[in-house]
């Protein structure tokens, strides 16, 4: 129920509604000038976008380090998920020409979307089982994509109605995000129980106040961490593929209402009804692929969908121009292997990290998952100025998903898995035995 809580935040407010919003409404003209230039109004959102998380990629996995060996991940995600929903709420006050308290307000509420989830996703293997954990985390995804597409349902019907004017309404369905994300999180997670048990401070930082304390262990565990994951050479393996294919879903996300209404030719109308589309047919999808996962073995099951999304960029290189109907079934794939995808890798990962620092673990998830989502944007603007068509992009991003899937391939989850016993934790110190 959580991630039904918090999907709103990710449909309407990093999704379909704030960016329009900012582009058209709240920077006023063509350009505005910020740090020192001018900046076009979907350059300055690009800018504001991928700026959010860079301060948290440093201190998630911190943090998460923190709240492992303080027993206090509950507390944590309490924290910045009422944190991100409050921000979200401010939201409202996003009016024409507000641009730095619209850009304020938004990296505060990213920030805090981003924090909790890392905490969310460490009760993960905290709760479950090796042969659980990817049906938990499918259904945990399903209810996301429900509940997030329910919210952005009812808030598009809003914004077409208007029944309080076009920018009032837009403002009213922003703030309603945070609204959502905050008393559905209230429902959600008093009934999380806190796992794990805290660790007391170590006599050599015991004369510091305890915040100081707490950071100090939680910089040297991650310190610590880092230096070690070499170690663990299937692990690292299922991040560097998790990284490439990855890569190709988040740009095939970021870059299709983009490649939808200029390559091919269509409207706003049909672009958000795609979007709906693919928000209530991930819910199936996750729920599908979960179910695949148990009867299959989870590498068969994230192969098929990769080999399922590589059909899908090379379907999006043939797609006819102003022709709503080949992209709207085009979406209901897209929906379908969505789901899949990013629950089983959210599960396959939380199966091959200790769970006395699953929190620190999926910070530095959250990093992997963060850092993946940069290259290929990068790649499909080169591509397309290159070539001078966006359609030889979106093919570029079979290179995505065909090495993402051969080093899957090659991961042996067994191994991986039973290295989790090789990790100590103490203190601030994390070692690592020696393979058996």
């Amino acid at each position: 129920m959580y991630d039904w809580a918090n999907s709103a935040y990710a449909t309407v407010i990093a999704g379909a509604v704030l960016p329009a919003y900012f582009v058209s409404t709240v920077v006023p003209g063509d350009t505005y000038r910020f740090l020192g230039r001018e900046w076009a109004a979907d350059g300055l959102w690009g800018l504001v976008a991928g700026s959010g998380p860079l301060v948290m990629f440093l201190l998630i996995p911190v943090l998460g380090a923190v709240a492992d060996f303080s027993a206090q991940k509950k507390r944590f995600l309490t924290f910045f998920a009422l944190l991100g929903s409050a921000f979200t709420i401010l939201l409202f006050f996003a009016a024409p020409g507000r641009v730095g308290a619209t850009i304020g307000i938004f990296l505060l509420a990213q920030m805090g979307f981003v924090a909790a989830n890392v905490f969310y996703d460490g009760f993960l293997p905290d709760l479950t089982t090796d042969d659980t954990i990817d049906r938990e985390s499918s259904r945990g995804y399903a209810l996301g994509y429900i509940g997030g597409g329910l919210y952005l349902l009812i808030g598009v019907v809003l914004i077409f109605l208007e029944p309080f004017g076009a920018e009032l309404t837009t403002r009213i369905v922003l703030a309603g995000a945070g609204v959502w994300w905050m008393g559905f999180s209230l429902w959600a997670i008093p009934r999380i129980p806190e796992t794990g048990a805290s660790q007391p401070i170590p006599q050599r930082l015991a004369h510091l106040s305890p915040v100081v304390a707490y950071l100090r262990i939680g910089f040297g565990r991650t310190w610590h961490t880092a230096r070690r994951l070499t170690h663990f050479p299937q692990l690292l393996l299922f991040v560097v593929a998790f990284i490439l294919y990855n890569d190709g879903v988040q740009t095939t996300i970021n870059v299709s209402s983009a490649y939808a209404g200029g390559t091919l030719g269509l409207d706003l109308t049909v672009i958000v009804v795609a979007f709906l589309v693919v928000q209530f047919i991930a819910y199936f999808g996750a729920l599908a692929f979960g179910h695949l996962s148990y009867r299959l073995g989870i590498k068969r099951a994230l192969l098929l969908s990769l080999v399922i999304w590589t059909g899908v960029a090379v379907a999006a290189f043939f797609l006819p121009a102003e022709a709503p109907v080949p992209f709207l079934g085009l979406a209901v794939v897209i929906g379908f292997v969505l789901g899949g995808v990013q629950a089983l890798s959210r599960s396959l990962y939380g199966s091959m990290i200790p769970e006395e620092a699953s929190a620190e673990f999926y910070g530095f998830y959250s990093v992997f998952s963060k850092f993946s989502a940069i290259w290929g944007p990068f790649l499909f603007a080169f591509i397309g100025a290159a070539t001078g068509s966006s359609r030889y992009a979106i093919l570029s991003l079979v290179v995505f998903f065909t090495l993402g899937a051969l080093l899957l391939w090659w991961l042996d989850i067994d191994a991986a898995r039973a290295s989790r016993s090789r990790w100590s934790f103490e203190g601030d110190q994390a070692t690592v035995q020696p393979p058996t």
